[in-house]
């Protein structure tokens, strides 16, 4: 058992982490070689993997394996082996822009996770203190922005490649629950006519059979008018349009940031708030425990103790396999809740 949580998925003290990168991977065909951020609590054994995906911030550095320490510095505090990406979309590879797959490189960047997970040898290998204690049978994604598609492709949307009209099924078995934080939604009619332009990839994707466990969080205030027309709930596409069982996390007051995920005192995030991270990191650790150890209450602790009053943040509902409603909640941000 990890020593940063306790028996009924409750939390414990923050465990000491070591985070190391850059770790290579030379990936044959990639236009640079795959470099890695690992983040994982000192002590512990069979850790659970999560595999974060960067979005395409303004910042040069925070879309890279150097973003989102909010997160991954958290997960990784609470038993969780945390492996970040530098996709090819990266502002910091400076790739030339005629690269194959550029600007957003949508497939080079899930075709990174499945590398990550095809290797993990290696890479438990090349960090100290880590090798024999990742656990291979409990692995997640998770992902911001354009690194929520990038997850939802590995959870099981799918998309028609713009170039050749072939349908294009990225999902991976070996991922068993997923988080969408602030993920693009449905294409067609929903895209500004700049992104279905620029971004035709986004204009087919399509959530029916994304059936991977999932948690989609979402802000009310994230209207994302450069990429859509349908304002905040775009962004709840890929929980109304999958099936179940998934869990959906709105964020009220939220924009695009989600109160600044994406790094620590991070100037463009637009609505900066402590507390709203403290939710998104507790929220998102319960969900991903109890989906990768069935039996874990972290989940079900966390929903039981969502209520309303002035200090609201945000609300829960979910919905079963067969897409019956699950239950509805609203949580704190006392942090109590998870």
């Amino acid at each position: 058992m990890n020593a940063s949580t306790s028996p009924a998925g409750t939390f414990g003290p923050p465990a000491p982490v070591l985070s190391v990168g850059p770790v290579v991977l030379t990936v044959p065909g990639r236009a640079v070689d795959l470099q890695l951020r690992i983040s994982a609590p000192v002590t512990g054994s069979d850790l659970p993997v999560v595999l974060l995906s960067h979005g395409q911030g303004y910042s040069h550095h925070l879309s890279s394996l150097n973003g989102y320490a909010p997160l991954a510095n958290f997960w990784a505090a609470h038993g969780f082996a945390v492996i970040q990406p530098t996709h090819l979309s990266s502002r910091t590879l400076d790739l030339d822009p005629a690269t194959p797959g550029a600007p957003l490189h949508w497939r080079s960047r899930a075709e990174d996770m499945r590398h990550v997970l095809d290797r993990l040898d290696v890479i438990e290998a090349a960090v100290p203190q880590l090798p024999g204690r990742l656990d291979r049978e409990r692995v997640a994604v998770a992902g911001h922005s354009m690194g929520g598609h990038t997850a939802s492709l590995l959870l099981g949307a799918r998309l028609t490649d713009p170039d050749d009209g072939a349908v294009v099924d990225l999902t991976d078995p070996r991922i068993k629950a997923g988080v969408l934080l602030a993920a693009p939604g449905r294409g067609g009619a929903a895209l500004t006519a700049s992104v279905a332009e620029a971004f035709p990839f986004l204009a087919t994707t399509d959530f029916s059979r994304m059936a991977t466990p999932t948690l989609v969080v979402a802000g009310d205030k994230d209207d994302s008018a450069h990429l859509t027309v349908r304002g905040p709930g775009w962004h709840t596409d890929p929980y109304v349009l999958s099936p179940g069982p998934k869990s959906l996390l709105t964020l009220f007051g939220a924009e695009h940031g989600l109160g600044g995920i994406s790094g620590y005192d991070v100037a463009e995030t637009t609505d900066e708030s402590p507390e709203r991270v403290s939710a998104v990191q507790r929220l998102t650790w319960a969900y991903l425990r109890s989906r990768l150890y069935p039996g874990d209450s972290a989940w079900e602790a966390a929903c039981e103790a969502l209520a309303s009053g002035p200090d609201a943040v945000g609300r829960v509902e979910a919905k079963q396999a067969d897409g019956a409603p699950a239950f509805s909640a609203v949580t704190t941000a006392a942090g109590s809740s998870a």
